[in-house]
C-alpha cells in the first residue's frame, strides 16, 4: 500500500522564455513570482491553487504542462503508472519523468508538502 497526490502544476517554458512567461503568468493569476533559490530553474506563483504549487521552469524543450505526483513510496508509484500505460522518459535527482499514453509527461516525486496535508489529501493504493 502507498498513498500519492498532485503536488504541483508545472508550466515548462523554454529557458529564454522563462522570465517573460513568469511575469505573464504572475500578472495573469495575480500571484508574485517567486524565484526559487534553491532550485533557479522554477518560478513560484504561490496561493494560485490551494494546497498545489503553481511554478514556471525553465526548460531545454518546448512549452508545456506537466504535473508533480507526490508520494510516499516512488517505485510503487512508478510502477502503478507504467502498470497503466506509462512509459519511463528519464530521471532527474529522485525524480522519475513519465510518458503518459496521452504523451503528458507526469513526474513522480517524493512527498514534497507538509506531512499533514499530505495524509489528509493523499490517495491510497493497494
Amino acid at each position: 500500500m502507498h498513498r500519492s497526490r498532485v503536488h504541483a502544476l508545472i508550466l515548462d517554458v523554454p529557458q529564454e522564455s522563462a522570465p517573460a512567461a513568469a511575469a505573464f503568468w504572475s500578472a495573469a493569476l495575480g500571484a508574485p513570482a517567486r524565484p526559487d533559490a534553491a532550485e533557479s530553474e522554477f518560478t513560484n506563483l504561490p496561493d494560485v491553487v490551494p494546497d498545489l504549487v503553481t511554478a514556471i521552469q525553465a526548460v531545454d524543450d518546448a512549452p508545456r504542462y506537466h504535473l508533480d505526483i507526490e508520494t510516499d513510496d516512488v517505485r510503487a508509484e512508478v510502477d502503478r503508472l507504467v502498470g497503466l500505460g506509462a512509459t519511463p522518459v528519464s530521471r532527474w535527482q529522485e525524480c522519475h519523468v513519465l510518458r503518459a499514453p496521452s504523451a503528458h509527461l507526469p513526474c513522480v516525486i517524493p512527498v514534497a508538502c507538509d506531512p499533514e496535508l499530505f495524509a489528509a489529501t493523499a490517495r491510497r493504493w493497494d
